[in-house]
């Protein structure tokens, strides 16, 4: 038997023991709602409910693993049939049993993101759409496009206009690529992601029967991150809930960060009126950060208006205070945060023990070059390391061609960004380029080639950026900035929103490059060195920095957290801030950026 008493404080202990009911439980950062999840679980199964009427909903199945491992630990034995999992894979496990009432076969195949966009591209191809314009959406972003308006429940026009106002002039032509995208699925038997959410709320919805059976057999329904559902997923939970009446859902409103997923917060905010009766129940002792950052995280926190007010309480010692350091430039900064790094790496702390957090992936940059420059390890979550970016592979492969004309691969990389060169007529002139002994005769050998008129073009397109490099001397960093003022730069602006961004990122990298011997040495420590763009061996237990956004920091925590680049238009970004309840989330941001930290905090700009 578990001493639950003992076990759990005394907030925790209410909760586990009177959580029957539809019950709100508001659990503010580190105060161990993971704990009250499974304890709670493992009251239930104590009391001899049957591990099949529990169905516990996670948004990871690291999360769900996680406390299915803890239940089993705290019974002392394995749990049969507790169904646990992701929102997505329990639809999945309903669905197998169910998808003959909504018109598919059992055996329906899910497919992954790149299969849907191989889908959604042929459906757009099917349209009339030209695909390979800069003008039309790329499968990708209409994707994005439909989920969005999915799990909203949004028309998919107003979502154009809401989100991707570039692209209203196609309106009508996607709402055909999407019903097309709808049939087709179908047709073939098979569901994307989304399709997984919406069918299983069809078949609650519109099948009583059907949902009869599955509210009758799931007597206790427990719901973890409840801030993050969107429409859908409160609709499932609500209907599921009706015969039994028991809704377990943990969750903080001061950390819904996921709007852009379609998460609504209205789902937590409204749960005490569309559940008559509900007890709500708050966990706001923190067992992970000293009371001087608390004192911030609840100062920050109490500006925004929509919310259940609540105040984090501190279990640990009082320590320092939150570090607050501005700086005239980025490299200014990145220099005092690998100074405070190294100092701590010295004195014995380890690198994984320490976290720069960022608002987005692009704010890291000068952060990273003095990291290489310092030969400091790190790991970088939530988005593409430096040297790993597309529009960086580019750009290196433009040098590499300076510096060995025969390197194919770097040939068959640029050569199909230019107008008019696909992939056939690229690997035609490369098969050319590498007879010839050096630089000039391979430029010149194409020059004198009769090509089709478009692929000229796009040869003299390739010419005109190799012309800007060379305009500027024999350095790496000369070359860098040439492409960055060449007709690539023109690509970059055609074909991508955040174009800018990436400007800045060859800026950063022709600063960088200055410090190179030359550019066989340059490309030379882009490749061989491991704190670049090498991706980790499985295995690989090296002790690493982590660089981190913010949002794939969510539940996790560090002795030591830099908040990066607090300027303002950046964080709180400038975007988001014109969006209707935009300002309360980015505050909520940084609410979850400094609640990370358990000893130190360093707030730098």
């Amino acid at each position: 038997m578990i001493d639950f008493k003992k076990e759990l404080n005394s907030e925790q202990y209410e909760i586990v023991q009177q959580g029957d009911g539809y019950v709100l439980v508001l659990a503010g950062a580190g105060s161990g709602k993971t704990r009250v999840i499974t304890y709670r679980v493992a009251y239930l199964l104590e009391k001899s409910i049957a591990p099949s009427a529990i169905l516990l909903l996670t948004f990871t199945n690291k999360a769900a693993k996680e406390m299915l491992t803890r239940v089993e630990k705290l019974m002392g034995e394995k749990v049969k049939g507790l169904w646990s999992g992701t929102f997505h894979s329990v639809a999945s496990r309903v669905l197998r049993v169910e998808a003959n009432a909504i018109g598919f076969e059992k055996n329906f195949t899910i497919m992954d993101q790149d299969d849907a966009e191989v889908l959604l591209k042929h459906c757009l191809q099917e349209e009339g759409l030209d695909t390979k314009s800069k003008k039309t959406p790329a499968a990708s972003t209409l994707l994005s496009m439909v989920s969005y308006a999915r799990n909203t429940e949004l028309p998919l026009d107003e979502v154009i206009e809401l989100k991707y106002p570039r692209f209203m002039a196609f309106t009508d032509a996607l709402k055909s690529v999407a019903e097309r995208y709808k049939r087709e699925k179908r047709r073939a038997n098979v569901m994307d992601f989304d399709d997984l959410l919406t069918y299983w709320l069809e078949l609650l919805e519109d099948h009583e029967a059907i949902r009869n059976k599955w509210a009758e057999q799931f007597k206790y329904i427990l719901v973890d991150e409840f801030q993050d559902t969107n429409k859908l997923q409160a609709k499932i939970v609500r209907l599921l809930a009706e015969t039994n009446k028991n809704l377990f859902v943990v969750g903080d409103d001061a950390q819904s960060i996921y709007s852009f997923r379609a998460a609504d917060i209205h789902n937590i905010l409204n749960f005490p009126k569309e559940f008559v009766g509900a007890k709500t129940f708050k966990l706001e002792i923190n067992y992970r950060s000293s009371p001087e950052i608390l004192l911030l995280a609840n100062g920050v926190i109490s500006q925004n208006k929509k919310q259940f007010k609540k105040t984090l309480k501190a279990h640990h010692a009082s320590n320092v205070k939150p570090h607050v350091m501005g700086h005239m430039t980025p490299a200014q900064e990145a220099q005092y945060i690998v100074q405070k790094v190294a100092r701590s790496a010295s004195a014995g702390r380890p690198l994984a023990s320490m976290a720069a957090l960022f608002r987005s992936a692009f704010a890291a940059r000068a952060l990273e070059m003095e990291l290489v420059k310092n030969n400091i390890p790190y790991e970088f979550r939530g988005g593409m390391r430096f040297f790993d970016r597309a529009h960086i592979k580019d750009v290196l492969g433009f040098l590499r061609i300076i510096s060995n004309h025969k390197d194919r691969m770097a040939w068959l990389r640029v050569l199909p960004l230019q107008p008019g060169i696909g992939h056939e007529t690229a690997r035609t002139l490369v098969e050319r380029i590498m007879v010839q002994g050096d630089l000039e005769a391979a430029l010149q050998s194409i020059a004198n080639v009769s090509l089709p008129a478009r692929a000229r073009t796009g040869w003299d397109n390739m010419m005109s950026i190799i012309q800007e490099m060379k305009k500027r001397g024999s350095h790496p960093s000369g070359f860098i900035e040439g492409i960055a003022k060449s007709a690539y730069a023109d690509y970059l602006k055609d074909m991508f929103e955040n174009y800018e961004d990436r400007l800045g990122d060859l800026e950063q990298l022709a600063q960088f490059a200055s410090h190179a011997k030359s550019t066989k040495d340059f490309l030379d420590s882009a490749t061989l060195d491991d704190a670049y763009g090498s991706k980790d061996k499985v295995g690989n237990t090296r002790d690493r920095l982590i660089l981190s956004t913010i949002h794939q920091a969510k539940g996790l925590e560090w002795d030591t957290v830099f908040v990066i680049n607090l300027v303002n238009g950046a964080f709180p970004n400038e975007r988001a801030l014109s969006e209707a309840g935009g300002e309360e989330e980015e505050r909520r941001l940084f609410y979850v950026a400094v609640t990370r930290a358990q000893r130190e905090l360093f707030l730098t700009y």
